[in-house]
């Protein structure tokens, strides 16, 4: 016999009869085959997508899911799908409401009794289904099965019809910035320069409260922006931070000049510890108001304003204690007279700068100075009525006691450290002779221009100087090598920095040879329009690379640095060959030896930055960039391609047989040379260019 489909069968309990072919399982229950009735075919593709939305559970499985019936009557119980034997789904379920195929309803086999087991009416894995009424699409979820993720749905209308709507809880509106704590704020707009919180004070009103907040103006330096601010601007920051302003650098601030009484500038600063109007247009008695209001003082700059006069430096004296450094530079009306009220006032006096002041040949005045021995750094450049009788005062004293065996003043040793006398035309040896002995603490000594100084007050001098690292003798015509030979044997050779000899027409080779060679340390060396030749190149070129030997460390970790700065223009005898050893040495790489431990090479920490012949300074220039980017390949052809020009412009030069020929090589040397010197290839280098070249109507000549 036929076996029916599931969709024409469904058990229905009562039922009146059965048919003739069926075996009747008890006398209680009856089983009915039912046909279904032919569905219109908007119907049938309604019903169709009724099934699928009914049993989202089942849409990826190849089993034919059953059709529910409406049957004439209302059903008392719910009608059964059975599975044909032949269902893929042969596992046991386990409880009735675990299986994820159940949608929620009992899984449970029917309890049919003694059916057939090869009926296709009765199966123990078929499932119950809901038999809707009529006209009915779906039947909503019951309350208590709902899960938590359908909360968002509207329970008015047809579950599986609406889509899912889940409620995103929007977090509430806030501004960040405003909710910050205010010490945060003000520590974020700290980074900013002056001129960027100006610029942000335009956005809002708070913005511009927050901006002018003193907290973020204790420190006001205009230097930087003195020409960009307004004088209006410039007033509302000093009066609404004025309390809080610590340090005030208004150097070249001439927009205020009719701005110090007008806007009340002096009353709003009062805690003031730096203070600098150098350049500024300011009278003397708004100074005074500055020094009455501010009694913390600790550094004064009043360079260059004609109205600090001696009366100011009366009110400094009785006003500001606690002054260290004071710079009265080219004050034309300040003198020793009113310096001598701040240095019996100030006992803490460290840094006093008077550059062309007058008063300096005071026997007294420098008595006090000696008595008081504060000064660290003394400042005295275009000094001339500096004497030698007044320098002896200052570091000897008067009638102080003399030593029997050296006949030097028994007197303290002073504190200074840096000493500059450039331009005091009124010293002589005798007087720098005095320092010997006296100034063992000095550091940086500076005398140029003293046309009056010879080789006997330095040599007398340096052997006294055991920490010197300073020394400018710059246009001292007197001197010789000898006082260059003293240098290098003194005791503060192997400290010794920075040397100018600059215009010291006399000095050569002999006595820069012994300084390059006793000084490991020298990063500055200006020689320029001195007797020097290619040795003093050579030699300083060689103690470079002794110092990178003797250098710990990784050689590879960084970039090469400028080590040692040589100013070498205009001299004589100083010729391409000496640049090219200079330009050779910075960029050789040392490469291990045969019997070496180490196999990596050693690249170059410390090279020497050239200043030379004006017209081989543009090459020099290339090279030490290609250098100090690490690209020693580059480098390395620059200094051989201009090594080829050079040769060739002076076989060039030369008369003679070839001489054309010889001219018309050096050209293209030196074509060669300037694609070389635009840019190179290898590491960092942008590759050589090449010129434009003229089309065929140009000139063949050029």
């Amino acid at each position: 016999m036929e076996q029916p489909s599931i969709d024409s069968v469904v058990v229905s309990t009562p039922t009146d009869a059965a048919p003739a072919n069926l075996s009747t399982p008890s006398s209680t229950e009856a089983i009915t085959i039912i046909e279904r009735p032919k569905l219109k075919s908007r119907q049938r593709l309604l019903n169709g997508l009724q099934r699928m939305g009914s049993s989202p559970s089942l849409a990826g499985l190849t089993r034919s899911r059953s059709h529910s019936l409406r049957g004439p009557g209302k059903a008392s119980m719910s009608c059964v799908a059975l599975a044909s034997p032949s269902s893929p789904y042969g596992h046991s379920y386990g409880s009735s409401y675990s299986s994820e195929l159940s949608t929620g309803f009992s899984t449970a086999p029917t309890s049919v009794a003694n059916s057939t087991p090869s009926s296709p009416l009765y199966d123990e894995r078929a499932r119950f289904r809901v038999v809707l009424p009529e006209g009915a699409t779906s039947v909503p979820l019951p309350t208590d099965l709902r899960t938590n993720s359908r909360e968002g749905v509207e329970t008015g209308g047809d579950y599986f019809s609406r889509p899912i709507k889940k409620k995103i809880q929007r977090r509430p509106n806030f501004n960040f910035w405003a909710d910050l704590p205010p010490e945060i704020r003000t520590q974020i707009l700290c980074y900013l320069e002056p001129k960027q919180i100006v610029r942000c004070s335009a956005v809002s009103k708070s913005w511009h409260s927050m901006c002018y907040d003193g907290q973020l103006w204790s420190r006001l330096d205009a230097s930087g922006f003195y020409r960009d601010i307004t004088a209006d601007a410039l007033v509302n920051i000093i009066a609404s931070a004025g309390p809080f302003v610590r340090d005030l650098n208004l150097r070249g601030c001439i927009q205020l000049k009719e701005q110090w009484q007008k806007k009340g500038i002096v009353e709003a600063c009062r805690n003031l510890e730096n203070f600098s109007l150098e350049g500024c247009w300011i009278e003397s008695k708004n100074i005074t108001a500055f020094l009455e209001q501010n009694r913390r003082l600790v550094h004064i700059n009043l360079s260059g304003l004609t109205g600090a006069t001696n009366n100011v430096m009366k009110k400094l004296a009785l006003n500001c204690p606690r002054v260290e450094h004071l710079n009265v530079s080219w004050c034309s009306h300040v003198h020793t007279q009113g310096l001598r009220r701040v240095i019996e006032a100030c006992p803490n006096l460290k840094d006093l700068r008077a550059t062309e002041t007058h008063g300096w040949n005071d026997i007294d005045f420098m008595a006090e100075l000696f008595k008081r021995n504060t000064l660290e750094r003394l400042v005295l450049m275009n000094c001339d009525s500096l004497n030698d009788d007044s320098l002896a005062a200052l570091v000897e004293g008067i009638d102080s006691e003399i030593d029997v065996l050296t006949g030097r003043p028994i007197v303290p040793p002073r504190r200074l450290k840096h000493l500059d006398l450039t331009r005091c035309r009124g010293i002589t040896d005798v007087g720098i002779k005095a320092l010997a002995g006296n100034v063992p603490q000095l550091e940086g000594l500076q005398m140029s221009k003293c046309h009056t100084l010879t080789d006997d007050a330095f040599t007398t001098l340096f052997a006294t100087l055991p920490v010197l690292t300073h020394v400018d003798m710059e246009e001292l015509d007197s001197l010789t090598n000898e006082v260059l030979k003293s240098l290098a044997q003194s005791p503060c050779a192997p400290h010794l920095q920075h040397l100018c000899i600059s215009y010291c027409e006399l000095l050569g080779d002999s006595g820069m040879l012994p300084i390059i060679k006793a000084c490991p340390n020298l990063t500055s060396l200006e020689m320029d329009n001195t007797r020097i030749s290619d040795l003093v190149l050579a030699e300083a070129a060689s103690s470079i690379r002794t110092r990178n030997r003797s250098a710990k460390g990784p050689s590879g970790s960084a970039r090469p640095k400028i080590g040692l700065r040589i100013v070498a223009y205009d001299c004589a005898n100083v010729t391409w060959t000496g640049v090219r050893e200079v330009l050779s040495r910075n960029a050789e790489i040392s490469r291990p030896s045969a019997t070496s431990v180490s196999t990596t090479p050693t690249y170059p920490r410390d090279i020497i930055g050239l200043k030379c012949f004006y017209n081989w300074q543009p090459t020099v220039e290339e090279h030490t960039k290609r250098v100090l980017r690490g690209d020693f390949a580059a480098a390395a052809r620059l200094e051989r391609k201009w090594a080829d020009w050079m040769m060739l412009n002076e076989e060039a030069g030369v008369g003679g047989a070839g001489a054309r020929r010889r001219r018309r090589r050096a050209r293209e040397a030196q074509l060669m040379h300037a694609d070389e010197e635009e840019g190179g290839a290898g590491t960092g280098g942008i590759g050589r260019r090449r010129r434009a070249r003229s089309g065929p109507g140009g000139c063949t000549v050029m």
